[in-house]
Protein backbone atom coordinates (compact mmCIF):
# COMPACT_ATOMS: atom_id res chain seq x y z
CA UNK A 1 0.00 0.00 0.00
CA UNK A 2 1.59 3.39 -1.02
CA UNK A 3 1.10 6.43 0.74
CA UNK A 4 -1.98 8.59 -0.13
CA UNK A 5 0.31 11.82 -1.49
CA UNK A 6 2.37 9.78 -4.03
CA UNK A 7 -0.29 7.82 -5.21
CA UNK A 8 -2.85 9.05 -8.32
CA UNK A 9 -5.42 6.66 -8.02
CA UNK A 10 -5.63 7.81 -4.06
CA UNK A 11 -5.69 11.10 -5.10
CA UNK A 12 -8.63 10.92 -7.39
CA UNK A 13 -10.73 8.93 -4.91
CA UNK A 14 -10.17 11.27 -2.06
CA UNK A 15 -10.91 14.61 -4.63
CA UNK A 16 -14.18 12.58 -5.77
CA UNK A 17 -15.28 11.67 -2.39
CA UNK A 18 -14.58 15.78 -1.24
CA UNK A 19 -16.51 16.30 -4.10
CA UNK A 20 -19.33 13.86 -3.23
CA UNK A 21 -19.69 15.45 0.28
CA UNK A 22 -19.90 18.82 -1.06
CA UNK A 23 -22.35 18.24 -3.70
CA UNK A 24 -24.51 16.19 -1.35
CA UNK A 25 -24.51 17.42 1.75
CA UNK A 26 -27.18 20.80 1.59
CA UNK A 27 -29.53 18.80 -1.04
CA UNK A 28 -30.18 16.17 1.69
CA UNK A 29 -30.39 18.69 4.85
CA UNK A 30 -32.52 20.30 2.32
CA UNK A 31 -34.85 17.30 1.60
CA UNK A 32 -34.91 16.01 5.88
CA UNK A 33 -36.17 19.63 6.09
CA UNK A 34 -38.83 19.04 3.73
CA UNK A 35 -39.44 15.79 4.72
CA UNK A 36 -40.25 16.96 8.16
CA UNK A 37 -42.21 19.98 7.70
CA UNK A 38 -44.65 17.29 5.29
CA UNK A 39 -45.11 14.94 7.68
CA UNK A 40 -45.59 17.15 10.75
CA UNK A 41 -48.09 18.45 8.87
CA UNK A 42 -49.59 15.77 7.93
CA UNK A 43 -48.63 13.80 11.01
CA UNK A 44 -47.93 15.88 13.25
CA UNK A 45 -45.09 15.18 16.21
CA UNK A 46 -45.24 11.51 15.35
CA UNK A 47 -44.40 12.58 11.74
CA UNK A 48 -41.13 15.23 12.62
CA UNK A 49 -40.22 11.97 15.05
CA UNK A 50 -40.26 9.66 11.63
CA UNK A 51 -38.79 11.76 9.58
CA UNK A 52 -35.60 13.29 11.82
CA UNK A 53 -34.88 9.23 12.71
CA UNK A 54 -34.55 8.86 8.63
CA UNK A 55 -33.09 11.52 7.96
CA UNK A 56 -30.29 10.64 10.77
CA UNK A 57 -30.78 6.92 9.02
CA UNK A 58 -29.97 8.33 5.44
CA UNK A 59 -27.46 10.51 6.31
CA UNK A 60 -25.55 7.35 7.91
CA UNK A 61 -25.86 5.50 5.28
CA UNK A 62 -24.49 7.92 2.74
CA UNK A 63 -21.70 9.23 5.22
CA UNK A 64 -20.39 5.47 5.18
CA UNK A 65 -19.63 5.15 1.62
CA UNK A 66 -17.61 8.42 1.75
CA UNK A 67 -15.75 6.84 4.65
CA UNK A 68 -14.83 3.84 3.02
CA UNK A 69 -13.87 5.53 -0.09
CA UNK A 70 -11.16 7.34 2.38
CA UNK A 71 -10.31 4.26 3.76
CA UNK A 72 -9.48 2.52 0.91
CA UNK A 73 -7.97 5.18 -1.48
CA UNK A 74 -4.57 4.23 -1.77
CA UNK A 75 -5.27 0.21 -2.41
CA UNK A 76 -5.09 -0.71 -5.94
CA UNK A 77 -8.36 -0.25 -8.00
CA UNK A 78 -9.60 -3.73 -8.14
CA UNK A 79 -9.35 -3.49 -4.32
CA UNK A 80 -10.95 -0.02 -4.04
CA UNK A 81 -14.35 -1.77 -6.44
CA UNK A 82 -14.22 -4.80 -3.76
CA UNK A 83 -14.55 -2.55 -1.01
CA UNK A 84 -17.15 -0.63 -3.06
CA UNK A 85 -19.48 -3.37 -3.95
CA UNK A 86 -18.92 -5.43 0.09
CA UNK A 87 -19.83 -2.07 1.22
CA UNK A 88 -22.84 -1.66 -0.73
CA UNK A 89 -23.87 -4.79 0.08
CA UNK A 90 -23.48 -4.51 4.06
CA UNK A 91 -25.15 -1.21 3.48
CA UNK A 92 -28.03 -2.85 2.24
CA UNK A 93 -28.21 -5.26 5.01
CA UNK A 94 -27.75 -3.11 7.87
CA UNK A 95 -30.66 -0.48 6.29
CA UNK A 96 -33.10 -3.54 6.08
CA UNK A 97 -32.10 -4.66 9.67
CA UNK A 98 -32.79 -0.69 10.81
CA UNK A 99 -35.83 -0.28 9.39
CA UNK A 100 -37.28 -3.92 10.70
CA UNK A 101 -36.00 -3.20 13.84
CA UNK A 102 -37.85 0.74 14.02
CA UNK A 103 -41.17 -1.38 12.69
CA UNK A 104 -43.06 -1.48 15.60
CA UNK A 105 -41.80 1.72 17.67
CA UNK A 106 -45.07 3.52 18.07
CA UNK A 107 -42.83 6.82 18.94
CA UNK A 108 -43.00 8.03 15.39
CA UNK A 109 -44.45 7.41 12.17
CA UNK A 110 -43.24 4.69 10.02
CA UNK A 111 -44.32 6.36 6.67
CA UNK A 112 -42.38 9.40 7.24
CA UNK A 113 -39.47 7.42 8.23
CA UNK A 114 -39.76 5.35 5.28
CA UNK A 115 -40.27 8.42 2.79
CA UNK A 116 -37.76 10.69 4.46
CA UNK A 117 -35.25 7.93 4.28
CA UNK A 118 -35.57 6.86 0.79
CA UNK A 119 -35.88 10.75 -0.16
CA UNK A 120 -32.56 11.51 1.54
CA UNK A 121 -30.73 8.31 -0.24
CA UNK A 122 -32.34 9.24 -3.66
CA UNK A 123 -31.41 12.73 -3.80
CA UNK A 124 -27.76 11.89 -1.83
CA UNK A 125 -26.80 9.15 -5.04
CA UNK A 126 -28.35 11.98 -7.38
CA UNK A 127 -25.85 14.26 -6.09
CA UNK A 128 -22.95 11.42 -5.82
CA UNK A 129 -23.40 10.79 -9.79
CA UNK A 130 -22.97 14.54 -10.58
CA UNK A 131 -20.07 14.98 -8.65
CA UNK A 132 -18.57 12.00 -10.51
CA UNK A 133 -19.63 13.42 -13.69
CA UNK A 134 -18.37 17.07 -12.90
CA UNK A 135 -15.07 16.33 -10.82
CA UNK A 136 -12.09 16.44 -13.35
CA UNK A 137 -10.43 13.26 -12.53
CA UNK A 138 -8.32 11.15 -14.84
CA UNK A 139 -9.78 8.08 -16.32
CA UNK A 140 -6.76 6.30 -16.86
CA UNK A 141 -4.00 6.87 -14.50
CA UNK A 142 -0.43 6.26 -15.72
CA UNK A 143 1.14 3.81 -13.25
Amino acid sequence: MTDKTENPHAQSVLKLADAMLRFALWPAVATVVIGAVVSTILSGVPGLLGSLVGGVVAFASSLVTLFMMRKSAAMEPFAVMAVAIGGYILKVLVLFGVMTALKGVDAFNRYALAFTTLAVILVWAAAEFLAFRKTKIPTIIPG
